[in-house]
């Protein structure tokens, strides 16, 4: 049997970190709620992984890591910028910063 792999070069990987203000949050319980209820609402939502990856200890301030996989630059770019948009418009925490790369 003949095995055929791929180049290294056929997969996309989408990194988006963001950076959040949760205003609303005058506890730490205040902000994890909010951020669980949009880590949910990103993972129902689009195909991605999401983690809390900064600022763990302080009520008001997050930092998000999202990583999606594809071999298609435009449409990860796209499902990203979409996210963006989402972080952007409808979310309780407001957009501060954010970096989009892909590997």
């Amino acid at each position: 049997m003949n095995l055929e792999f791929y180049k290294s070069d056929d997969a996309v990987v989408g990194v988006l970190n963001v950076r959040l203000v949760i205003r609303s949050a005058q506890t730490l319980k205040d902000k994890r709620r909010v951020i669980k209820s949009l880590k949910d609402r990103v993972k129902n939502s689009f195909n991605v992984s999401i983690s809390e990856i900064g600022t763990l200890d302080h009520c008001q301030y997050s930092q998000l890591g999202v990583a999606m996989v594809g071999n298609d630059k435009k449409y990860v770019n796209g499902a990203l910028s979409s996210l963006l948009n989402m972080f952007r418009y409808s979310t309780p925490a407001e957009l501060v910063d954010y970096h989009l790369e892909f590997v």
